[in-house]
């Protein structure tokens, strides 16, 4: 007779994810994973596996649910540097207010983790990165095209650079950066990329 679960695995995912996510992967054992979600370590084991399989899969829901929703709607805004602007603007407003404030990002904790040895764990993150720069670049492509872009401003070099940005914002704002602070300093970044006007 098939196990019957008693649980919502997505929902019990989704638990996990934010505890992994604040306290990070170092700190959180699978005590805190059974005291969080409420479920015995057999019903973990027998449908996430132990706690680095439970930490993958946890990775990836971030990814997919908070990461990725972001980059498709920056790579497909036509408005080129605005956009780019706004999605900056987002990203700190994100990190330093409201139910996550101060967490960071799961995935720029992971690249300064230890974590970030295990070849699966590796292998997110540089998914990640690529379409965070590949985003970011589809939107300087886009400014270029329009003439936002500062003459010799090369899109694919300045993708490069903003990624960068992107995970100094989300690893100061978890280490308590003043809004401020961060948006002053992504607007200087993107004031040195833009055209200047003629006189």
């Amino acid at each position: 007779m098939p196990d019957i679960k008693h649980f919502d695995p997505d929902a019990a995912l989704e638990t996990v994810c934010r505890l992994f996510w604040r306290q990070g992967v170092a700190s959180t054992g699978i005590q805190d994973v059974v005291t969080a979600t409420g479920l015995n370590r057999s019903s973990l084991y027998a449908t996430f596996g132990g706690k680095q399989e439970l930490y993958l899969a946890a990775l990836r829901r971030y990814m997919e649910q908070r990461s990725q929703p972001m980059f498709r709607r920056l790579a497909q805004d036509e408005r080129g540097l605005p956009a780019v602007s706004e999605f900056f603007a987002g990203l700190i407003e994100a990190r330093c207010s409201g139910e996550y404030a101060r967490w960071g990002c799961m995935v720029s904790d992971a690249h300064a983790g230890a974590e970030n040895s295990d070849p699966e764990v590796r292998a997110v993150l540089d998914q990640h990165h690529r379409e965070l720069r590949d985003a970011l670049h589809a939107a300087l492509v886009t400014a270029d095209a329009q003439g936002q872009l500062a003459p010799g401003c090369d899109p694919g070099a300045c993708a490069d650079l903003l990624a960068l940005l992107a995970y100094g914002v989300n690893l100061r704002s978890r280490a308590g950066a003043d809004a401020r602070d961060l948006n002053r300093t992504v607007t200087t970044a993107l004031a040195s990329l833009g055209a200047r006007a003629t006189p």
